[in-house]
């Protein structure tokens, strides 16, 4: 997504970015692609990415009510944030519509050659309902893992792009949800917003994965996505693993829905677009001179007036590097561009 003027303080900000680097420590690198189908490193120019071992934790939080409906329009002084039971200041906070970078990772078995109509039509409404400043990517897969958009395309804005990328290939063979998960977050450290967010649609099974769900429960702890999840199951569905997909949303900070039919799937993409559009981003620095506990718990609390408010958001991570546990599960590294 290369528009002249967000490039232009991309840059700026890279440039400057490094320039601290060399002070702080950190490690950036530029940002490569490896595609299972080949095993060449592809270099995407004009792109920059911070390596996840950044000294920052940066929160999606929403806010609702006693009866539910969303809060919006809170400061930085409504929040506290605790890290291991220890308060942390917030450095970083927006409470605006805050541009978003989604993966829209969608299961092409063959349980689910019924369903990809309604799952298309509901992720084309919910990237109209986006920001103007929000990019995409779509990630399909079954026995394999394919991005559905063209290979020079990291990234894109554009809907009928969009509509071909999740149109691309028919429903058929079995199911690598833990690949095509820990393959998604993998992209998602080449995002240029720090916001980020999967959707992943499934029926929960898993039967060709070379990750198994331990790992992949850990990738997710350690990346800085939200992940929400939708469960679409076939009648008999000897497959369908519901409580794994409750299980990501909810380390994630995400949710997990599970559309009664086919016609409620564009409502649970609505619901998802309303709670991304609505939720606040805190950032804090963590402590690493004290605090070498490599699991951290984090717990959001807010307050206004009398009123009782409820946080939603993850509430734990952990320090390793993301990089650094996708090195140990090579085989989920890459995947096939159209």
């Amino acid at each position: 997504m290369a528009h002249s003027n967000s490039l232009r303080k991309h840059l700026l900000l890279a440039g400057t970015i490094s320039a601290c680097a060399l002070l702080l420590g950190f490690r950036y690198f530029p940002p490569r692609e490896v595609t299972a189908a080949n095993n060449q490193e592809i270099p995407h120019q004009q792109m920059f990415t911070i390596s996840d071992n950044v000294n920052l934790v940066l929160l999606d939080v929403n806010v609702t009510s006693r009866k539910g409906g969303f809060v919006t329009g809170l400061q930085r002084n409504n929040f506290k944030v605790f890290e291991d039971g220890h308060e942390r200041e917030i450095t970083q906070f927006s409470n605006v519509d805050t541009p978003v970078t989604v993966g829209l990772v969608v299961d092409s078995s063959g349980s689910m050659r019924d369903k990809k109509p309604e799952v298309v039509m509901a992720g084309l409404s919910f990237a109209r309902q986006s920001n103007p400043q929000d990019e995409f990517f779509v990630v399909n897969f079954n026995n394999s893992i394919v991005r559905g958009l063209p290979s020079e395309v990291m990234f894109t804005d554009k809907l009928q792009q969009l509509r071909a990328a999740l149109f691309f290939g028919q429903p058929a063979g079995q199911t690598a949800l833990y690949d095509a998960i820990a393959y998604s977050l993998k992209h998602l450290e080449y995002a240029h917003q720090d916001k980020r967010t999967l959707i992943v649609v499934s029926d929960g099974g898993d039967n060709v994965s070379t990750i198994r769900l331990p790992e992949l429960m850990r990738m997710i702890e350690a990346s800085r996505a939200t992940i929400y999840t939708v469960g679409l199951y076939s009648e008999g569905d000897p497959d369908a693993n519901p409580g794994v997909l409750r299980k990501i949303a909810a380390v994630s900070g995400g949710e997990f829905f599970a559309p009664a039919t086919l016609k409620d799937i564009m409502p649970v993409f609505h619901k998802i677009a309303e709670e991304i559009r609505n939720s606040y981003s805190v950032g804090y620095i963590p402590d690493e001179t004290s605090d070498h506990n490599v699991l951290r718990t984090v717990k959001v609390l807010v307050h206004e007036d009398d009123k009782h408010l409820v946080a939603h958001t993850r509430t734990s991570y952990v320090t390793t590097p993301l990089s650094t546990l996708l090195a140990k599960a090579p085989a989920a590294a890459g995947a096939t561009a159209h």
